[in-house]
Parts: C-alpha cells; structure tokens; sequence
C-alpha cells in the first residue's frame, strides 16, 4: 500500500523501543535500589523513556499505523520528549550545574528558581505537558487528558475572573485565586508537584517494579505452573475449568495486579475448556473477567495496590497491616464466584475434565519452586520490615537465579555457568569491598542480611547486564524486559497526566473546598458519601488503569471519608475496591472486553455476565465500611484515636498505636463473618439458581430478599435485626427449594432457558 513505512524504518523503531523499554527496566531496578539521582531528574527521566516507547507504540491515529508520516510523527514527538525530559534533568542535577561540563545550564536548579523560571522554562514545559496529554491519549483514551484539561482550564479560569475582570465563577464550581499560565506550567511540569510529582513517584516506587516482577516470573514458567496446580486441585469437580479459572486468577492476578492482563493470561487456557464443558460463550468469559477484577485484591501480594497505601494512606500503615485489612473480604469475594460455579455446574450438568483435557504433563517441581520461592522471598523481606522496591527486587533475584538453570531455555552449560559466576563475583566482591571498609557488621544479623541482599541485588543488576550482552540469554531477557516495559508504558503515561490533576489540586487547595461542599452536600450522611464515591470511582475507572483511578480517587476524596468516621485504612479499600470493580462494570468494562474476544461471545453479554458474577464485590466495600471487623479493626479503639485527634484531648499517638494493633472482638468478628459467608452462599445460588436443588423464580427471589438481608452493610441495632431477617429468608428458600423442586434436574431443559 502506498505510504507505507519501509522496512528499515520500521526497524529503526523496533530497536529504538526495544533499547528504551530495557534501559526503563535496568533504571527502575538500579535507581530505586542505589539512588544516585535528584528525585525530580530521576522521576524525569524515568518518565521520559516512558513517554518515548508510548509516543512509537502507539500511533496517533490508528487507522493511520505503519504509515511513513505517521510513523514520522512519532519519531518527532519522540524526539520533543527527550528534549523536554532531558532539559529538567540538566537544569535539576548538579552534574550540569556551571561548573559542570553544561555550560549552558542555569546558575540555579529548577527548584531553587520555583516562581522565577526564565522564558526557556516556560516553552519547554509548555511543550511538555502538550505531549504528555497526547501520550495518555494515545495510550488510554480521552479520560483523563480532559479531565486534566479541565482541572488546568479551572485554575486559569478562576485566576482571569479576578485579574481581567471575567464572569465571576458559581461557588458550587469551588472557585479560588486560582493561577496564570505561567504558574499553572510551573505547578504541573517544572516543579515536583505535577508531571515529576507523587503520582509517577509510585509508579516508579512501586508499580512498575511490579510490571518487571511479573514479566520475568512468566520468562521463569512459574504461570504455567499456576495452572498446572489449579487443574490439579479443581480439574475433576463440578465445574472444574471454571473453578481452575476462579483460584488461576486469584493467584495470578495477585501477582500481576491487572485485571486485563489477568483474564487474557489465564482465560487462554480455560475458556476453552469451560466451553468444551458446558458453559456457554459469555458465561465463560464471564466467570473469568469476573475472577481476574479480583486478583489485586488479593493478599499477600494485592499487584501494587497494597503498596501505593503505603504511600498515601494517612496515618501512614505497614504491608502487613494492609494485607491482614484485606484477607476476609478477598475470601468472600472469591468464595461468591468459586460458589457460583459450583451452582452452576450442578445446574446445567458439566462435564468435569479428562485426563485429555488437563494433559498428561505432571506438576513441574522446578516451576513450583520458582512461584513458591519468589512469592516466598517477596513476603518474608516484607516481614523483615525492608522497603517495598528492596522486597520485589530481592524476589528478582531468586526469579533470574532459577532461571539461568531452567531446562526450558535453550542455551548451553557455558552459559548457565558464566552467568552463575558474574553474579557470584560481584555478590562476593562487594561484600570483600564493605567488609574492608569496616561497613559489614557480622555481629547484626539484620544489618549483615541486608548488606548480603544489597550485594545480591547488585549481582542481579550484573546478571541482567550479562543475558543482555551473552547471545544465547539476549531473546528471554530481551524479551521479558520489551515486554515489561510495553506493558507499563501506559501506566507510566497515565501517573504523568494525574500528576497535573494533582499538582493542581494540591497547589490550590481544592481538594480541600472539594471535601467541603461535598460534607455540605452529605452532612453526616455517610451512606450518601459512599455512594457518591462509588459512582466516581467506577465511572472513571471506565477505560482508566484501576491503579490510575484510585490515586486520583484518593487525591480528591480520601480526606473526606476520614471527616465522616471513616477508619482511613477502609476508607481507601473502599476507593480501590471501586476502581478494580470498574473493570466489569458495563458499557467500558475492559476485563469483560478482554474475555469476550477469547470466548468468542458477544461482548455486552459477557460484560453483563461479570457484572452479575461479581455482585458480592459491589457489597463488600460498604460492609467493611460499616463493619470493620471484616477488616479484622476494632472501630471502638478506632473511635477514640479520632477523637483525640479532632478534639487534642488524650495522647493521640498512643491511641493510633493502639488502635492498629486491636483486633476486633471476637463476636463482631464471627456476626461480619457469618453474615458475609451466609448472604454470599444466597446471592451466588441466586444467580446460578440452584442451591440444594434447581431452584424456581420465587425461591430465586427469595434467596435474592435474603442476600439484601444479610449483606446490609449496617452496624446498628436495626442492621442486626435485617440480618437476622435475611437468615430466616435464607432458610426459608432452601425449605422450598428442598420440598418444591424436582428430584432430577433437566439439564438439557436448564441448559436451553440460559
């Protein structure tokens, strides 16, 4: 076709993103381990090579894609990020300071002129902030560059009322002195309040570490071995394909902490064999969209979700507080999809898979110690109170250590061995290097375990280096690493346009008129405030990556949930919950997209089909608000750290301390629990109807009556008597269903009226 892009350029773009995608990879991995940058350059350039692999992945136009001015284009805006990226860098590093070798470099640093930036300043941001609202749209879509556009148009608005005179703005707009062009560049890219600001500090502290993790945990075959051992311990039940999908995705999911890349991964091997089962299209694909939204919720590891609450979550908590906050609504979340199946299943009469189906491959002992060994180091260096970016590199590590001896990769012993012994040299040589220098303490076992782990991080860093240069590792290094980065460029592309919003909004304070007028709006009507932020979070999680939304989520209301009463720990569960239900919550639900093109089914269907699925997911974020016990917090000790705090009377530091270390009564505890595992049995079966039996529309509707009655997310005197109702409810449809349905299910009949 004319206008197409030669082969040689295309090359050229090939081994351009290739060199920036390993390059983000080795950076993150080395800069957050051995910093050696100024924040700001290192987040600059850190989005930079970002933006430059998101700018030649993803054409402006996509009907246009492969064509020689397209691809022109690219290239151009490729370039214009390394100028704009790589000018803050020169002008924030005292490396290119005047007495550096940059003699064109500002006597002071951006941050030392924040207010007098000089008229090259302001162009270069200018430039800057166009392409990163161009990236994220190239990347994600529309969203967020218009709701950042509209955050920038807000502050030059409510500054050109005052200075020229314009129409004054509506209060319920929440005007403010608002800023000039010239701050508003400033705030949101040459400052670190913007672009290079919070939002791109997580996703290189945390987030796409994660992305690197889980890239070469599937190099290493230990996804396979997700399956493998899923198929084993549900294979041969009712339902098993699907219920291999519902504990894959659980695991998988945890790990990686996308749901997309959650159902692609694991509905490639098991919506197959859910068709081949009995399931049709769009409940197979359901089922698996509804199980990957999931997966990040899940503890030990919850993707990065856990982690960016180490970060904002005020008063700041601990990985071990988040993931025992976590564990009992994760169970009840997947305990509702595992149940549906199993309902289904005996409905419809599924067959459960052959020893053809799962094949005649044994468990893998080798990938087993992979997965167990790196979810193993991942959990202990987090127990031993070591940052998270140290805890998922040293999972790295035993990730990359089993891979130099796995079978599956084709290379020689030469090999295996050099690559063994670089990365026995430089562990032992730095640990000679520190010993000499008086630094290793053989006396501290926590501080000698960490010099060790830093020299092996180190090793690891070598390691990398040596598959990169030795021909036989370069493809699987290579590769995971290209394919590490494509995953998480789009990610890196959204924290940048967020951080605009949130340099803004922190700049001006309007988080703070926003949590206002909101608490106006609600008074002290919590359940209002709930449902509104619901609806925030899953609107715009609607084609927004989940982590994307919740940071923005919790930037704008996370101090408002705190003002009603609001365990802040729940209050930003709650958040996240949201922003993961998005992903199956119809017309944009992207996880029910990704299944529906594997199943082959109609897409709003399959889309319905998670929605349902996953009704459990909508609940548990309002009972965990109103019942803190399903968080394992005693909201009493809670209570009172709030009001020591709002009040001043009492020692506030030492009811927080206490407060974080109560669990919660055992009564309330086994009243959250029951009700929770009881009003999921009732939903579950009322969405599969069949409980003991096939079930009919009034015994359906009756266990529905039940699931409201026992999942109302209520903490009062009246909550205890409607959940006391739904259990009557529940018994009572399963008399009828027990007494009115028929002895023997029709199957094929059931099957038909699906």
């Amino acid at each position: 076709m004319q206008g197409e892009t030669p082969g040689g350029f295309e090359r050229t773009r090939q081994l351009i993103v290739t060199f920036c995608g390993i390059a983000l990879c080795l950076f993150t991995v080395v800069e957050m381990n051995f910093p050696s940058l100024q924040p700001q350059s290192a987040l600059a350039l850190f989005v930079m090579l970002g933006l430059v692999i998101c700018f030649l992945e993803f054409p402006a136009i996509k009907k246009f894609k492969g064509h020689v001015a397209s691809r022109g284009l690219d290239l151009t805006l490729a370039a214009m990020v390394v100028v704009a990226c790589g000018y803050v860098i020169i002008q924030t590093e005292p490396w290119f300071g005047p007495k550096g070798w940059a003699w064109w470099a500002n006597d002071l640093s951006l941050g030392n002129r924040a207010g007098a930036e000089t008229h090259w300043d302001f162009m270069i941001g200018l430039i800057g902030l166009g392409l990163v609202f161009e990236a994220t749209r190239r990347s994600i879509g529309w969203i967020v560059p218009l709701l950042a556009l509209f955050f920038v148009g807000h502050t030059y608005y409510c500054h050109a009322s005052l200075a020229y005179d314009w129409a004054e703005m509506p209060g319920w707009l929440l005007p403010h002195a608002g800023q000039e062009v010239q701050d508003i560049v400033s705030t949101t890219f040459l400052q670190t309040l913007g672009v290079f600001g919070p939002a791109a500090g997580v996703m290189f502290k945390y987030v796409f570490l994660f992305v690197v993790f889980g890239s070469f945990l599937e190099m290493s075959g230990a996804t396979q071995f997700i399956i493998d051992f899923s198929e084993r311990m549900f294979g041969r039940s009712p339902g098993g394909p699907a219920k291999v999908s519902v504990l894959g995705s659980g695991l998988m999911g945890s790990l990686s902490g996308s749901a997309v890349a959650n159902a692609v991964t694991t509905g490639t091997f098991t919506i197959p064999m859910m068709r081949n089962a009995g399931f049709q299209p769009h409940i197979a694909g359901g089922v698996t969209a509804a199980a990957a939204a999931g997966g990040a919720l899940v503890p030990p590891v919850m993707g990065a979700g856990a982690y960016m609450m180490l970060e904002i979550v005020e008063p700041q908590v601990t990985f071990l507080e988040v993931a025992r906050a976590a564990a009992i609504p994760a169970i009840l979340y997947y305990l509702s999809i595992w149940l549906f199946v199993h309902f289904y299943s005996r409905r419809i009469g599924t067959v459960t898979l052959t020893q053809q189906d799962t094949g005649k491959r044994p468990l893998s002992l080798f990938e087993a110690a992979v997965f167990f060994g790196a979810l193993g180091a991942l959990i202990g260096l987090l127990l031993l109170s070591f940052s998270p970016f140290a805890a998922v590199t040293g999972a790295l590590v035993v990730i990359l250590l089993f891979s130099t001896v796995r079978k599956e990769l084709n290379v020689g012993k030469a090999p295996r061995i050099g690559a063994l012994g670089i990365f026995g040299l430089i562990v032992a040589g730095n640990l000679l290097r520190l010993q000499s220098q008086g630094e290793l303490d053989l006396q501290s076992f926590s501080q000698t375990f960490e010099d060790i782990l830093k020299s092996c991080i180190m090793g690891t860093v070598g390691l990398l280096v040596f598959g990169l240069c030795h021909p036989a590792w370069r493809p699987s290094f290579g590769t995971a690493m290209a394919k590490a980065a494509r995953n998480g460029v789009s990610l890196v592309a959204a924290s940048a346009c967020v951080g605009i919003i949130i340099g803004i909004v922190q700049e001006t304070g309007i988080a703070t008129d926003f949590s206002t007028v909101i608490k106006g709006v609600v008074q002290t009507n919590l359940a209002l405030a709930l449902v509104g932020i619901m609806g925030c979070s899953i609107i715009l999680g609607m084609g927004v990556p989940s982590v994307v939304c919740y940071l923005l989520m919790a930037t704008l209301m996370g101090s408002l949930l705190g003002e009603l009463g609001v365990i802040p720990l729940a209050a930003h569960l709650f958040i996240f919950y949201f922003g993961m239900m998005s992903m199956v919550t119809p017309p944009v639900a992207l996880a029910g997209y990704a299944a529906a093109s594997i199943a082959q089914a109609n897409i709003m269907r399959t889309s319905l089909s998670a929605f349902a699925f996953s009704l459990v997911g909508f609940s548990l974020p309002f009972m965990f608000v109103y019942r803190p016990a399903l968080l394992l917090m005693d909201q009493d000790k809670w209570n009172a750290w709030m009001e020591a705090r709002k009040t001043g009377q009492g020692n506030a530091a030492e009811l927080l301390e206490i407060a974080k270390s109560s669990y919660a009564p055992w009564s309330d505890l086994a009243l959250a629990v029951g009700t929770g595992v009881i009003g999921v049995v009732a939903l579950a079966a009322a969405i599969a109807g069949y409980l003991a039996k096939p079930a009919n529309l009034l015994v359906r509707a009756l266990l529905v009556a039940a699931a409201g009655g026992l999942l109302f997310p209520s903490s009062s005197a009246n909550g205890s008597w409607i959940n006391i109702g739904g259990g009557g409810l529940f018994v009572a449809a399963l008399a009828l269903n027990v007494i009115l349905a028929p002895r023997s299910p029709d199957s094929a009949t059931a099957a038909a009226a699906e």
